[in-house]
């Protein structure tokens, strides 16, 4: 797997710079975020606010977004000794070896559930952790150090099962358990990512109406996201995705008339990408996907990114060099700390545009 992203950021988030809420629980619209322009072409950054997007982009540009709805994908769970653990599970389906990956988590009393250091996890081949309603996740072999296989029994199909027992993943810097509808995004329809897609996270029904009046394009894609880890800095993994014919044939007819395609998120990118042909034609594409974006693989049916704020380390922001080069990624993030956007699902977002 790709090592953690080294661009030569040099730079430290501070920790307040976390979003531990939603935009709506700090009294805000959830349209009502920062949002940091930089354009690739001189290298410019400009500040605005999320609101001012269908200003910003172009008539006849598409905004590909990815419609994959979270799941509740954190369920309780105890060990044969009864120490409780949390168990988050990536994805709605198992993979194409018919295995779910897990990663066990360390339960801490009104926190969130904690990293385990390889060295500390109980994970081991054979582990049976007991799950509610007489369920049960039984690990079978590692996939890394900290994500397992496992097989699951549960009484009832698991998006029903998860509905009653799960919640959704949440990590330290939030500051408590929020309904599973605040990790929604108002594309959201198809069921199956286990952490939210969360750079479309500020879309409201007036921006996407006001897009549509001043003749920006918005289409779909589906890809279904992974239990990532904000401590291991792990590359992606395998994810199913599916690219529709009819956005593969619209990205076409964008860029045929002189539109640029603007990815609302990495996951939009890696399902665009792995669906591209060397030329960057777009095609109907089904299954999953293990393609990592790197500077030097470059992109090739992505013009520009709307994207979170990532850790400085983290190995997306080798996807985001590719997109935008790393001297205007570099000029962003250091502007970013500078005017202290707020970081994570919940915070700011940037959008990296060619010009």
């Amino acid at each position: 797997m790709t090592a953690p992203a080294d661009l030569g950021l040099d730079l430290t988030v501070p920790p307040e710079l976390s979003a531990r809420a939603p935009a709506e629980a700090r009294g805000a619209a959830r349209d009502d975020v920062r949002m940091l322009v930089g354009r690739r072409a001189t290298g410019g950054v400009e500040h605005r606010r999320f609101t001012d997007l269908p200003e910003v982009l172009r008539p006849g540009d598409l905004l590909v977004v990815n419609n994959s709805a979270t799941l509740p994908a954190a369920l309780p769970g105890r060990l044969p000794d009864g120490t409780p653990v949390a168990l988050h599970l990536s994805s709605a389906q198992p993979d194409r070896y018919g295995s779910h990956l897990v990663e066990l988590r360390r339960v801490v009393p009104g926190e969130a559930a904690a990293y385990y250091p390889p060295a500390e996890s109980p994970a081991r081949a054979g582990l049976r952790v007991a799950l509610p309603a007489d369920g049960a996740a039984v690990l079978t072999r590692a996939f890394t150090a900290r994500l397992w296989y496992a097989e699951l029994t549960l009484p009832a199909d698991l998006l029903p099962y998860l509905a009653e027992h799960g919640r959704a993943i949440r990590y330290g810097y939030v500051d408590r358990d929020w309904p599973i509808d605040a990790y929604q995004t108002v594309f959201a329809t198809v069921p199956g990512s286990s952490e939210m897609p969360s750079a479309a996270r500020p879309f409201s029904a007036e921006v996407v109406a006001r897009l549509a009046g001043r003749g920006v394009l918005v289409a779909p894609v589906t890809l279904h996201t992974g239990v990532a880890s904000p401590e291991a800095h792990e590359a992606p993994y395998a994810e199913r995705f599916h690219v529709p014919a009819a956005t593969a044939r619209l990205a076409g007819h964008v860029r045929a008339g002189g539109g640029r395609v603007i990815a609302v998120g990495t996951t939009v990118v890696r399902a665009l990408e792995s669906a591209a042909d060397p030329d960057g034609t777009l095609r109907e594409a089904d299954g999953w996907t293990e393609l990592v974006i790197t500077p030097e693989r470059g992109v090739r049916a992505v013009d520009g990114l709307l994207t979170g704020w990532h850790e400085p380390r983290a190995s997306h922001l080798l996807m985001l060099a590719a997109v935008a080069g790393r001297p205007l990624l570099t000029a962003c993030y250091r502007a970013a700390v500078r005017h202290r956007y707020l970081w994570h699902e919940f915070g700011d977002v940037n959008l990296l545009l060619p010009d």
